[in-house]
């Protein structure tokens, strides 16, 4: 397996949905990519904050309409050709 493949099935994989001999490859590539291995650990580490996010009160409106103000003006500010 390669790393874009790990990628597309990094989903997968951390759900526990792959057959069996996908699981193994990813398993065997992940004790060799030290770069898919960070991802794996990121995108588990995200998810887990998501979860314990989640179980607390969200953002107050106003924090919500200052954050989305703040990502309307970065995106504006950006160059035409970085938008695609």
């Amino acid at each position: 397996m390669d790393c874009q493949t790990l990628i597309r099935y990094l989903s997968d994989y951390i759900d526990n949905n792959l057959s069996d001999d996908l699981a193994a490859e990813a398993r065997e590539h992940l004790a060799t990519c030290r770069n898919c291995h960070v991802v794996l650990d990121s995108t588990q580490q995200t998810i887990l904050l998501y979860r314990q996010r989640g179980q607390q009160q969200g953002l107050s409106p106003r924090r919500h309409a200052t954050l989305y103000d703040q990502l309307a003006q970065a995106l504006a500010a950006r160059p035409p050709d970085e938008c695609e």
